[in-house]
C-alpha cells in the first residue's frame, strides 16, 4: 500500500496549483507528484540542502535565512 501526504492550501495556492498543473497538461494530484519527485531527499542533510536552495522563496513560505 503507498503512503499517503496531506496538505493544507489555502484558496489562493489551490488556484496557483491548479494553474501550473493546467499548464503542464496534468491533474492537480499527478503535477504534486512530478514536483515530489523532482527532489531526492533521503537525508536530513539533503533537506538543509534544499532548504537553503529555496530559502527566500515566498511560493513555498520559507523565509531567507539570516
Amino acid at each position: 500500500m503507498s503512503g499517503i501526504l496531506t496538505l493544507r492550501l489555502t484558496k489562493e495556492e489551490q488556484d496557483i496549483l491548479a494553474k501550473r498543473s493546467k499548464r503542464a497538461g496534468m491533474r492537480k494530484a499527478t503535477f504534486g507528484r512530478k514536483l515530489i519527485r523532482d527532489e531526492v531527499i533521503i537525508t536530513g542533510a539533503d533537506l538543509s540542502a534544499w532548504a537553503d536552495r529555496h530559502a527566500g522563496d515566498e511560493r513555498l513560505r520559507i523565509p531567507p535565512r539570516k
